[in-house]
């Protein structure tokens, strides 16, 4: 088990024939799935870039049985910002190979994914791991595809109000973030990936009984991939103890602007009222440098809205007038 560095998916997608200025605001990986209607493993027979993906299904996971074979023509959460001529949302699958996909049916008859470059995971045969989307497409993970079936399912099925099972989550948690915060060296990834992956699925299904552990978590300022997982998972703990716990994060020079927003947006989910003058007290110098994924410019996903740590608090403070 290995963790993929942030950039290469980026570069994977530079690599195709993504220079030509249309661009997207690339969804979050809750969002996909609350709005998917399948999720399946399948294999590519023919991609067309421009009218679409021909698939065999392998694996009907979730959602009713689908035909043998469908094609993918169109993207379901598709937001475009900039749109070139003859350039437009391409499919860039590679025929021959294996995916999972979150599908949903479009007004056609076929089936849809969310983007060009999100709703789907490239499932490598040779090395048996799954390029795992647990976050943002930008921030990637490689998984066990047991792994990834078990908590991807049970994602779908949390975000479609079905039943679900977290016996399986919280021993993953337990294993994992009962160890020390893991860094990027070779002999750490198989930890760093564990703990990213038990982290988000924390956060996706708001599981408490690890607010100790993820304290840890937070203050890992040499690794900002377990800071933003800590500071999603910490939803869970609408305490005085939380609230105060990422007031000081946001405070915390130390801390990355990104790392700071994630605390904002976790701090808001709390209704915060009681820490109203203390929020206000951090706008004054909070960062207004621009703010987001990073990547390649030339990256499609280049225009995902991420909000500057002092625009994310004036948003903050406005939905407590309200």
């Amino acid at each position: 088990m290995k963790f993929l560095p942030l950039l290469l998916f980026s570069i994977l997608l530079v690599s195709h024939n993504y220079s030509k200025a249309t661009t997207w605001d690339e969804p979050w990986q809750d969002e996909i799935i609350k709005n998917s209607e399948y999720f399946i493993l399948g294999n590519v027979i023919k991609n067309d870039y421009q009218k679409g993906t021909t698939i065999e299904i392998i694996k009907n996971i979730v959602g009713y049985r689908l035909p043998d074979q469908i094609l993918i023509s169109d993207f379901y959460l598709l937001h475009l910002c900039s749109y070139s001529d003859g350039h437009g949302p391409e499919f860039q699958f590679d025929e021959g190979e294996q995916y999972y996909f979150f599908l949903k049916v479009n007004e056609d008859g076929h089936y849809c994914i969310s983007t060009p470059s999100s709703g789907f995971a490239y499932f490598d045969k040779e090395e048996n791991i799954v390029y795992a989307t647990y976050r943002h497409s930008y921030h990637q993970a490689l998984v066990d595809p047991d792994i990834y079936e078990k908590t991807m399912t049970t994602l779908f099925h949390y975000y479609h109000n079905e039943s679900y099972e977290t016996q399986y989550i919280t021993d993953l948690a337990s294993e994992f973030l009962n160890k020390a915060p893991a860094g990027f060296e070779a002999f750490e990834t198989d930890v760093f990936f564990g703990q990213h992956v038990a982290m988000e699925m924390l956060y996706h299904l708001k599981l408490g009984g690890f607010y100790e552990q993820l304290t840890y978590f937070l203050k890992d300022t040499s690794n900002q991939h377990n800071q933003i997982s800590a500071a999603r998972a910490l939803r869970a703990y609408n305490t005085e103890e939380c609230k105060d716990l990422l007031i000081d994060a946001i405070a915390n020079p130390d801390y990355d602007d990104f790392v700071k927003v994630i605390c904002i947006w976790t701090l808001s989910e709390f209704n915060p009222v009681d820490k109203k003058a203390e929020i206000e007290a951090l706008v004054e110098d909070a960062s207004d440098l621009d703010n987001g994924f990073g990547g390649n410019i030339m990256d499609p996903r280049v225009c995902t809205h991420f909000p500057t740590v002092k625009s994310a608090l004036k948003q903050l403070l406005a939905s407590l007038e309200e």
